[in-house]
């Protein structure tokens, strides 16, 4: 079977350049395309030589239509704005959209869901094997343990990231959620500061730490009368994300139009 054709948006960022370079080392794919915001230094230049990479052959470029013209399917992990604009675009192509984008908010996601009605839609948090498997076993922690037990989730990244709670954090607490049959809209919290009062039942709590160049460390504490269950999951190397989107891209192949999580792709749904 002919290679999958694949683009990058965001193509000279840490991620994009990840993403390229695990391209270029997977069986079955290849790099057909890469896209960068206007005026970025990195326009013109060969994406693999930017990604430590021989030469490719494929320049980054500044138009994204035309730089996912030919592409299968479309790797993007940039921002809500970039992302919702790109989904017109990909629907419109019949291209599948796999978006690792975070802090993308209600408006974001039901623009992603609009663009499934035309074109494969993979959205998670996390493209992590780990992180979706600790999400499957959250839930189901959360469904046999009951209210007796509060759930706090904690997250640390490094200091440049931007959104918080993360959206590895958020994909936990929908988790946690979805197994209490509850909403975490309702439920969450996810800050405390000053005098406010004792903890509700229920409740889904946040704690954010951001320093350092720590990739990804999240703990789901889950505290009863006298005891405590916690589940961790530590990322080590942003590999692991690319490696799950590309997977993500190689199953969106020839798949009707639809919105799909990383649990769909990986079998844990």
């Amino acid at each position: 079977m002919e290679e999958m054709r694949l683009a990058v948006v965001g193509a000279a960022g840490r991620m994009g350049r990840m993403l390229i370079r695990t391209i270029a080392e997977t069986e079955g794919c290849r790099l057909s395309g890469a896209f960068e915001r206007s005026g970025s230094d990195a326009v013109g230049a060969d994406a693999g030589v930017l990604a430590g990479l021989p030469a490719l052959g494929v320049a980054i470029g500044e138009d994204p239509a035309r730089a996912i013209e030919g592409a299968e399917a479309v790797l993007d992990f940039t921002a809500p704005a970039a992302t919702r604009a790109l989904a017109v675009l990909c629907a419109e192509r019949g291209i599948a959209h796999i978006v690792g984008t975070t802090g993308l908010a209600a408006e974001d996601l039901a623009a992603l869901r609009k663009a499934a009605e035309s074109c494969v839609v993979v959205q998670s948090g996390n493209m992590s094997l780990g992180v979706n498997l600790l999400a499957s076993l959250v839930r189901r922690a959360a469904a046999a343990l009951g209210p007796d037990f509060d759930v706090e989730i904690v997250e640390m990244h490094h200091r440049h990231k931007v959104d918080a709670p993360s959206g590895t954090a958020l994909l936990l607490g929908e988790a946690a959620a979805a197994g209490r049959e509850v909403s975490l809209v309702d439920t969450a919290v996810r800050s405390r500061d000053g005098h406010v009062g004792a903890r509700r039942e229920g409740d889904i709590g946040f704690a954010t730490l951001r320093g350092g160049s720590v990739v990804g460390d999240h703990t789901v504490i889950f505290a009863g009368p006298g005891e405590r269950i916690e589940m961790r999951h530590v990322a080590e190397d942003r590999a692991l994300f690319a490696r799950g989107a590309v997977t993500a891209a190689l199953w969106s192949r020839g798949r009707d139009p639809g919105f799909h999580s990383m649990a769909d792709v990986l079998g844990l749904g």
